[in-house]
This record gives C-alpha cells, sequence and structure tokens, in this order.
C-alpha cells in the first residue's frame, strides 16, 4: 500500500495525454457529453461529427446522454472533468443559457476550452396539428383571451425565451411546459397534448414537412430554405430579438493541455469540411459556420451578452 506521502507525490504528477495526442494506440474511449436526450438535435448532431472524428484520431468515441436541469447536469460534468481530453462536450446555447434564466451559477465560460463551432440553426414556431391555426396572425388571434401551455425543450432555452417573448409581446396568456429535450416534447406535440412549441429543424423538420406538425414562423433574418413558404418573425412586424440565432459546438474543460487541445480542434475542423457532413447539415437546415478554438469563444461572449440583456429586460425566470 502507497504511503501518505508517496500518494501526495503521484498528485502532483502531469496527467497522462491520450494515445491520440502521443500518436500511439487508442488506449480507452472519449467520452463525449450531450447534455439532452438521445433522439434529440443535439444528439443529433454530435454523432454525425464525432464519426469522422473518432476515424481521424484512432480512438472510440462514445456519446453519453446527460439530461436535466437545463442542460445543466451534463455540462457541469464536463467542466468538472479532469483536463485529459477524455471527456468533452457537445452542446448548443441553452448549456450556457439556462444558468442565467435559473439564477445559478454552477460554471462559467471560463470553465470551459471551446474546441470548434459546427453552425447555427432556426428554430420554428409551430402548432400540433390538432390545432385550427395556420397562420402566425391567426394563432396570436385563437389565443388572445385563452389561457395556453407551449412546450420548451429545456427551462432556459432560445425555445423557452422566444415562446414567452411572443406571449409577453402580444399580451397572450401562456405558460411554459419544461422538457429534458426535443424528443420528448415533439413526442407530446405530435401527441396533440402540447398545443405549440419552438423546435429545430433537426429534430423536426420531418414530421413539419409530412404536415404532422405544423410551421407558423421562424427565428433569424431568412427563411428556411426547405420552408420558403414560412415567414420569418422579422417579416411579420416582431422584434429584432427574433433575429438571433444560437450556437451549436464543441467544448473541452478548461486547461486542456495545448497538444490535446490543438489536436482535437484540428479533427474537429477536418470533420466539419467533409462533404458529407456539409451535406448532411444542410439537408437538416442547419447552417455550417465553423469557428476555431478562440473565434467561438469570442462568438459565445457576444451571444451571452445580448442573452443576459434579454433575460433581464424580460425578467425571465424558470424552475429548472
Amino acid at each position: 500500500m502507497l504511503k501518505r506521502r508517496q500518494l501526495a507525490a503521484l498528485a502532483t504528477l502531469p496527467l497522462a495525454a491520450p494515445a491520440f495526442a502521443q500518436g500511439g494506440y487508442p488506449d480507452r474511449p472519449i467520452r463525449v457529453i450531450v447534455p439532452f436526450p438521445a433522439g434529440g438535435a443535439t444528439d443529433i448532431w454530435a454523432r454525425l461529427v464525432t464519426e469522422p472524428m473518432a476515424a481521424d484520431l484512432g480512438q472510440p468515441i462514445v456519446i453519453d446522454n446527460r439530461g436535466g436541469a437545463g442542460a445543466m447536469i451534463g455540462t457541469e460534468a464536463v467542466a468538472r472533468a479532469a483536463p485529459d481530453g477524455y471527456t468533452l462536450l457537445f452542446t448548443i446555447s441553452s448549456s450556457f443559457q439556462s444558468p442565467v434564466v435559473l439564477r445559478r451559477d454552477p460554471y462559467r465560460l471560463s470553465d470551459f476550452a471551446p474546441i470548434g463551432k459546427m453552425g447555427t440553426t432556426s428554430l420554428v414556431f409551430c402548432v400540433a396539428a390538432n390545432q385550427p391555426p395556420r397562420t402566425m396572425e391567426e394563432f396570436i388571434n385563437y389565443t388572445r383571451g385563452k389561457s395556453l401551455n407551449y412546450g420548451t425543450y429545456s427551462p432556459g432555452s432560445t425555445g423557452h425565451a422566444m415562446a414567452q417573448l411572443l406571449s409577453d409581446t402580444h399580451r397572450l396568456d401562456m405558460s411554459p411546459v419544461h422538457y429534458r429535450g426535443e424528443a420528448p416534447l415533439l413526442a407530446d406535440v405530435l401527441g396533440g397534448r402540447v398545443p405549440c412549441a419552438f423546435h429545430s429543424m433537426t429534430g423536426a423538420g420531418e414530421h413539419i414537412r409530412s404536415g404532422r406538425v405544423r410551421p407558423l414562423a421562424v427565428l433569424g433574418r431568412e427563411r428556411i430554405p426547405s420552408l420558403p413558404q414560412v415567414p420569418t418573425l422579422l417579416e411579420l412586424g416582431m422584434i429584432e430579438d427574433f433575429a438571433q440565432t444560437g450556437f451549436l459546438g464543441m467544448l473541452g474543460p478548461a486547461r486542456l493541455p495545448q497538444p490535446i487541445h490543438a489536436r482535437l480542434a484540428e479533427s474537429y475542423r477536418k470533420a466539419m469540411a467533409r462533404p458529407e457532413v456539409v451535406s448532411r447539415l444542410r439537408e437538416m437546415d442547419t447552417i455550417p459556420q465553423w469557428l476555431g478554438p478562440e473565434e467561438f469563444r469570442a462568438d459565445m461572449e457576444q451571444y451571452l451578452r445580448w442573452w443576459t440583456a434579454l433575460v433581464d429586460r424580460m425578467g425571465l425566470r424558470a424552475d429548472g
């Protein structure tokens, strides 16, 4: 048995670099935590990019879905993980939006080492097929004077804030029903148990195109290519906040050693440059927008400044 002095000495040794950072053979899998359940948009994006990364790194990569608390459970696990390259995060802006809305501080952006941005995507405001409105104007008129629930894929998410902003802007009486990811939310919208919600095209596009979910308007400045008939909320005369879109990408814990960080970022960049990855993203109405580590950090910082100001202005709160 090791003596206390020997244990203390071991604790000061540098973390061993993974095999992929040394050009060796795989020793154990890289675990990429997705802070949402399997089957939702974030899970699909993560699996799309980690498959070519695994081949490039010569290292198995496994997806670990850890939903809950507005994406904070899985995100915090990465913030607290050893910075050895074996535990990474693939997420969307909700991971950093939720703490602002939930008034919690389990981690900060400085607790992470950004690896790269995949891109962005516009959310679509949809109603269940059993709801009568067929346009946004009809929805507002139909909803006014009623108490109506809307679904969100997590408390503190873009879908949560934008639906509440829609309600506040038009003086509607809408209340959130929070889920632990887009897949369970979508199941209840399809079943007619939730009347409306913001959805991603990655998670709900097939059902939107088949008519099982009815799209009324989209976030962002441009219409979604596969839904050219659906206007943006800006086109409908709504405020500039509805033009914002979030981010999706990969991060590791802070203090990743430079060789490990650089190798992961380069592998991710190469995966994002693959024509089949770009093609699949566009098929899912996801806009590829690769940014390297420093550019991605600056992009997140800018977005979170806007988000914090919006939440403060709205007085938005949620229980995670």
